[in-house]
């Protein structure tokens, strides 16, 4: 008798307390149907709710959900790679617990997987309920990393995403702490399928991610897979030297050959000042983004520090 594949479901938990029990019951339900053997790695990513409780009641009486429990609060990203340094899985999905990441579509990725596919990821169509100004601003974002980004990732595209094992093996080896997963992963290339989907409305509870955490998040990705905000500093230096240069000029011809009252010598120690003081900001402004960077790495901390695990051999 042949054994039955792993399928390890990979959960990172931000005061999640009430969707819990559901999308664990939710699993449960779709490989009941399936030829698979599965576990739910659900990462407490320093919750201030009840999370932690509520993993391990549920896990008392199924075997196989497992937990871990962080020290504090590391970020969705590092809870979502912690999960993947522990998978044990033929293969691992990554997913939200909010349900808006269906887990109906787990036989979908599991079949593409099946097909040939060593990451299958998902695309969302659409996201009830979300706002006007949230989408406005997911496509700006998504337009701006796909010009810029050496990296490229479809647009909309989300860490609700299967992995093969051998996907998996070769994300260990990634060091860096201010990492954006999906990015890592697109990064990794191997054979790739998508799936659209559209994304239902929040369960319980609120989004975790706050405007201000999704601006970081943005800034991180485009300082993560790009050297073009470091290069923009550079081409706005050109420009602006070139043409206050030519104004400069142009303000000295003036004043020398045909009117001298035109311009005043104030005038002159302001364009100047101008000029410099906006090349020496923006390109400090930029060349800091990656110093900050710079920093995280060399300075080699652990990536997470584990209070506890959950139903993990020892």
């Amino acid at each position: 008798m042949n054994k039955k594949k792993l399928i390890s479901v990979i959960i990172p938990i931000f005061n999640e307390e009430k969707n819990i029990a559901l999308i664990s019951s939710e699993i449960k339900t779709v490989f009941s149907k399936l030829n698979y053997d599965y576990e739910i790695i659900m990462v407490n990513d320093g919750s201030l709710d009840g999370s932690i409780l509520e993993i391990k009641k549920i896990a008392q009486n199924n075997p196989k959900i497992k937990g871990i429990d962080f020290s504090r609060n590391f970020g969705k990203e590092v809870a979502t790679s912690a999960g993947c340094h522990v998978a044990q899985g033929d293969a691992a999905i990554t997913m939200d617990a909010d349900l808006q990441h269906p887990p109906k579509l787990i036989p979908e990725l599991i079949k593409k997987w099946e097909a040939g596919a060593e990451m299958v990821y998902t695309v969302r169509k659409e996201s009830k309920g979300a706002s006007f100004f949230k989408k406005t601003t997911s496509c700006l974002y998504w337009w701006l990393l796909g010009k810029i980004s050496s990296v490229q990732s479809e647009a909309h595209s989300t860490d609700f995403r299967l992995l093969d094992k051998k996907v998996l093996k070769e994300f260990k080896n990634f060091p860096e702490r201010g990492r954006i997963f999906r990015g890592i992963i697109d990064w990794m290339g191997f054979k790739r399928d998508r799936l659209e989907f559209v994304a239902p409305e929040r369960k319980n509870g609120v989004a975790t991610y706050s405007y201000k955490g999704l601006f970081a998040l943005a800034i991180n990705s485009l300082t993560a897979f790009s050297l073009l905000p470091l290069k923009i500093a550079g081409y706005l230096g050109v420009l602006i030297t070139f043409f206050s240069g030519i104004l400069i000029i142009i303000m000295f011809t003036t004043r020398w050959f045909f009117n001298p009252a035109t311009f005043s010598s104030l005038s002159f120690v302001v364009v100047s000042n101008v000029a410099l003081n906006g090349i020496v900001l923006m390109s400090l402004g930029f060349i800091a983004l990656y110093i900050a960077r710079i920093h995280d790495e060399v300075v080699n901390r652990p990536l997470y520090i584990i209070r506890d695990k959950i139903n993990f051999k020892k």
